[in-house]
């Protein structure tokens, strides 16, 4: 029997059952959807984080503190571990410390995280927000050399100010484009949202206002403090600053290092008055330990230059973390969340299977006489498993292709309804989903092997089939 007759046999059989044939390959479509779909969301997260730290360069950037922090201790909650660690004998992360980091070959560019709660007041409107102080070389990198309104400050004691589109909307402005009229929602009219340009908002001078201790407070008796007439200890100072850029918006997945509200020239915010300590750790820190940064921010040239530069900083006794450090953890992490998706959809695949199994063996029961006449007139029992194995991978295989498309629909679909929320929260658009080549190419191979190996016991069967029985069959 030639090949193409063994096609055509089979084809035909598949045609005979239109209804069988396609309510047995409608399984495996959704199989095949399910598995792709679910894979497909795994590898999306995962293009997401690693794009976004590609592109803010998070792999060659190091963040070093003064003690050596155990993050295990603190995944496993060891509160007393990690106080402990702060009141270990450190070195001074200081200037001379900068300096000599700075002076490494492999390094790029090394200076203090600073960053502390600020107000900000513009017009009159006012709302709170965090503060972060970068030097203008930070402009050469991602992604601040990207500003889509405006541009980075050009010196590091530059009255300047970029700002994030969040605390513009905190600030109750939603920027618009230039060709677009309004952009307001009947919500945000609501809420009294002002539709601006973004080169309306560039040139125009915010306040800056910090709470600092007033010295002289401090000398009267604590106890005044109680009394409503008497006031704290505290005073607010105002530095006011002109806004030069305007930053995109941030992804999900974007990094929190560089996330804060109000970005300033680095001198700049050393003039800016305030309190000593932003946080608990801060303080935990600054007990019987020397004066200096509380962290510096390190980027080398290239990611091989990560371990080289780490091991240096970490023998002049501070400690490093680096994500480059925790990029296989990354990805064995990410491993995990798409065998777990994948093994969720191969389920769907699984019932497609016996749906197949049980296709074929009715199959059988209804051409034995069939089956018989063709092995009577010389037909090998190789050349029946022909025919069965085709007609289950022409089943696998229809049910690949549109398990793909279905796949694919249930991914947009997802993705427009994910978005539409994160538009009204103001956030950008984010492709959850991602389908790669291997995933396509994978999906049809793996469905055309389940079906095939689905086809094979009734294969056998059909082989087997006695042919002086199966002409005696009604």
């Amino acid at each position: 029997m030639k090949p193409y007759d063994l096609v055509d046999l089979a084809l035909t059989s598949l045609w005979r059952t239109k209804l069988r044939t396609t309510l047995t390959t409608l399984g495996v479509i959704i199989g095949i959807g399910a598995l792709v779909s679910m894979v497909s969301f795994g590898t999306g997260m995962q293009k997401n984080i690693t794009q976004t730290f590609h592109e803010n360069d998070l792999f060659t950037s190091l963040h070093v503190t003064p003690q050596k922090v155990d993050l295990d201790q603190i995944m496993e909650g060891d509160v007393e571990g990690v106080v402990e660690s702060f009141k270990e004998e450190t070195p001074a992360l200081d200037d001379s410390a900068l300096q000599k980091i700075q002076s490494f070959p492999e390094v790029e560019i090394a200076f203090p995280e600073i960053r502390f709660p600020v107000k900000i007041r513009l017009g009159d409107q006012e709302t709170r927000t965090t503060l972060q102080a970068l030097p203008a070389d930070m402009g050469r990198y991602k992604p601040f050399s990207q500003i889509p309104h405006g541009r980075f400050f050009a010196t590091d004691t530059a009255s300047s100010v970029v700002l994030s589109p969040r605390v513009l909307k905190n600030l109750k402005f939603v920027l618009r484009d230039p060709e677009q009229p309004s952009n307001i929602s009947l919500e945000d009219s609501l809420r009294g949202m002002q539709s601006c340009s973004p080169d309306s908002l560039l040139g125009r001078t915010l306040q800056i206002v910090t709470s600092v201790v007033d010295v002289k407070a401090l000398s009267k008796n604590p106890f005044d403090y109680m009394r409503p007439s008497i006031k704290t200890p505290f005073r607010e100072t105002v530095t006011p600053l002109t806004i030069v850029g305007i930053q995109k918006a941030p992804s999900g997945f974007e990094n929190g290092r560089f996330a804060a509200g109000a970005i300033v020239p680095i001198k700049t915010a050393e003039t800016i008055p305030r309190l000593g300590f932003s946080s608990v750790w801060e303080i935990l820190g600054k007990a019987d330990k020397p004066e200096g940064y509380d962290a510096l921010y390190v980027r080398v040239k290239n990611i091989q230059d990560v371990e080289t530069v780490g091991q240096k900083i970490e023998n002049m006794g501070f400690g490093v973390f680096s994500i480059a450090d925790e990029l296989e953890e990354i990805r064995k992490g990410f491993i995990i969340l798409d065998t777990t998706l994948g093994a969720i959809g191969t389920i769907a695949l699984i019932v497609a299977a016996l749906g197949i199994i049980n296709t074929m063996v009715m199959s059988i029961l209804e051409r034995t006489r069939e089956i018989g006449i063709m092995k009577a007139i010389g037909g090998s029992e190789n050349e029946i498993k022909g025919i069965f194995f085709f007609e289950a991978g022409t089943i696998g295989l229809l049910g690949g292709i549109f398990g793909l498309i279905l796949g694919w629909l249930i991914t947009r679909i997802a993705n427009l309804v994910a978005n539409y929320y994160i538009a009204k929260e103001g956030g950008p658009h984010v492709d959850f989903f991602y389908i790669p080549p291997w995933l396509i190419l994978g999906a049809l191979a793996f469905s055309v092997l389940v079906s095939l190996l689905a086809g094979l016991y009734p294969a056998v069967r059909a082989a087997r089939v006695d042919p002086v029985r199966a002409l005696r069959h009604d």
